[in-house]
């Protein structure tokens, strides 16, 4: 089962920044760390110049029934993103397991469904890890992820512009120069190839220097893993 998420957790961003939430409610403890609930927000200590993972907005999928002050706890396992866009790995070391019962509500009660009693991340790796090309002849370049999970749910693709300090989020295939396939993010079948394509016009808007595009796939139980591709860009 997921551990409830307090304020003695470890979270932190892709490139090793530590997180520190400050909860809104003071209620409910464990290990002497305050549970937190959706709409906490935290700061991370991220070293990654020159645009950290300055902080975070917590979130619950609602996947279990837990509330405090009417509001959502939030667990271990819940899908939640930096500010940037990039994903968060929150551990807790804490013996407090939410073993409500799944929400909604069933009537009479069930059995925790297989997708929520899975606790193994997805498997996430660059088929293509590396990029490279000259700004001043762009042609079209294509990135491909491979992502694995019994029970997927969704993926993410999230462009690092690291000359401009700028994080695109590219899941939607925006902007228009960029195509993603699937489209959407939605993830429905256990094994999937995610391929990025980017036209000259994208490409040559691009800034001399080192970007990094992520790949996030998200379990239905909402764990998360992603791989990254490093583009080079010449003069």
């Amino acid at each position: 089962m997921p551990r409830l998420l307090t304020t003695n957790a470890v979270i932190t961003c892709p490139h090793g920044g530590i997180g520190t939430t400050t909860p809104s409610s003071a209620k409910l403890s464990i290990a002497g760390g305050f549970v937190v609930v959706e709409g906490d927000s935290g700061v991370l200590a991220c070293p990654f110049l020159p645009l950290p993972c300055s902080g975070y907005t917590l979130r619950s999928m609602g996947l279990n029934s837990t509330l405090i002050d009417g509001r959502r706890a939030v667990l271990t396992t819940d899908f939640n993103q930096s500010f940037t866009g990039l994903p968060l790995v929150m551990t807790e070391t804490h013996q407090g397991d939410d073993n409500s019962t799944v929400a909604p509500l069933p009537a009479g009660g069930a059995p925790l469904p297989p997708e929520l009693a899975n606790m193994v991340p997805p498997i996430v790796a660059a088929i293509t890890p590396t990029l490279a090309f000259s700004i001043s002849a762009p042609a079209p370049l294509a990135a491909s992820f491979q992502l694995n999970s019994p029970f997927p749910l969704q993926f993410v693709v999230t462009l690092i512009n690291q000359p401009m300090a700028l994080s695109l989020d590219l899941t939607n295939g925006q902007p228009p120069d960029v195509t993603v396939i699937p489209a959407g993010g939605g993830w429905s079948t256990p094994p999937l190839t995610v391929s990025i394509a980017f036209m000259p016009t994208f490409l040559a808007g691009l800034t001399v220097g080192t970007h990094t595009l992520f790949v996030t796939g998200v379990s239905q139980r909402g764990l998360n893993a992603h791989a990254r591709c490093v583009i080079t860009v010449t003069p």
